[in-house]
């Protein structure tokens, strides 16, 4: 039986309707399943980021001097590329020793940060103060750390040093930088029924930041765990060192290879130490490493440690 024209255009209208409806239903659940894939994307960014992102990793520069000299900017975005946020200087600038604006460039162009640097006190004394002011300013940098000082262990020049961090902290407050003070092994010997590092930390203003080398600390003998929770909000820049203590056997001076619980010295300076960078240091390059080498195998370790607490947090 043939159909009528009007029969057979009712049937095509029926089969589009169709057609379209089908069309519909699976536009909507597409949308609903890229929106429930883009919530759970984003939660999970947010939860695997709990951690990392209070995590500003620096190196300091002093692992890499010999690097730095051969091949200023090329050691430069080395350490870029292999993760690193910052960078805290050490006294070389490469060509930029008087420029600090484009050692800025610089540093921007690389995606790294100013983390701070070292410098002794002849550069903050009254009459080259300000001129170390303008220069770290200009590079944003604000944290200014006294790295070594003989009278730190010293029964009377102790006080003496922490008489000058203290009054350099009221000098930098109003350019908006911060100094502080670098701790070696020395600092941490027994004196008096404390250390010299203690006396620092109690006699020198509350804006003087106590920048604990946990690898010299635990060479020393101490606790770099105690030692954050001892002084709350002291810690705002803090280096991680891998330092064996004399005798270890069957460790490597590594970060993660070594003998520091840093889970539990991660979670603390980012609890109780108000720590803002994480600087890596190397100073020995163990089974034929080379610096390079050596700085990326502390770094990875690093990294580890922080993938560790992040598991946990969430």
């Amino acid at each position: 039986m043939s159909l009528t024209r009007s029969e057979n255009k009712m049937n095509l209208n029926k089969v589009i309707g169709g057609f379209i409806a089908l069309m519909l239903a699976g536009l909507l659940a597409t949308q609903a399943a890229n929106a429930e894939s883009k919530a759970e994307s984003k939660a999970e960014s947010k939860a695997e980021s709990k951690v990392d992102n209070q995590v500003n990793v620096g190196i300091q520069l002093w692992s890499v001097k010999d690097e730095l000299k051969n091949d200023f900017v090329g050691t430069l975005t080395r350490l870029a590329k292999m993760g690193f946020n910052g960078v805290e200087f050490a006294g070389d600038f490469g060509p930029y020793g008087d420029n600090p604006q484009g050692l800025k460039k610089l540093l921007d162009k690389l995606g790294l940060k100013a983390a701070g640097a070292h410098l002794g006190f002849d550069q903050l004394s009254d009459d080259k103060i300000d001129q170390t002011m303008a220069f770290y300013k200009a590079l944003d940098c604000r944290f200014l750390i006294v790295p070594w000082d003989e009278r730190a262990f010293d029964p009377q020049g102790v006080y003496q040093v922490a008489k000058e961090l203290s009054y350099v902290a009221g000098r930098l407050k109003s350019a908006g930088l911060k100094v502080g003070y670098h701790n070696h092994a020395e600092e941490l010997q027994d004196f008096d029924n404390t250390t010299y590092w203690d006396i620092l930390a109690k006699t020198t203003h509350p804006e003087v930041i106590l920048q604990q080398d946990v690898g010299w600390t635990t060479y020393a003998g101490k606790d770099p765990v105690a030692y954050v929770h001892k002084y709350p909000g002291r810690t705002l820049t803090t280096h991680y060192k891998a330092k064996l203590p004399k005798g270890t056997q069957g460790k490597l001076p590594l970060i993660g290879q070594d003998v520091i619980a840093w889970d539990k010295l991660l979670k603390a300076n980012l609890a109780v130490g108000g720590t803002l960078w994480f600087i890596v240091e190397q100073e020995e390059y163990p089974q034929g490493l080379s610096v390079m080498q050596s700085v990326a195998a502390s770094l990875k370790g690093f990294e580890k440690v922080i993938a560790k607490v992040d598991e946990k947090a969430n």
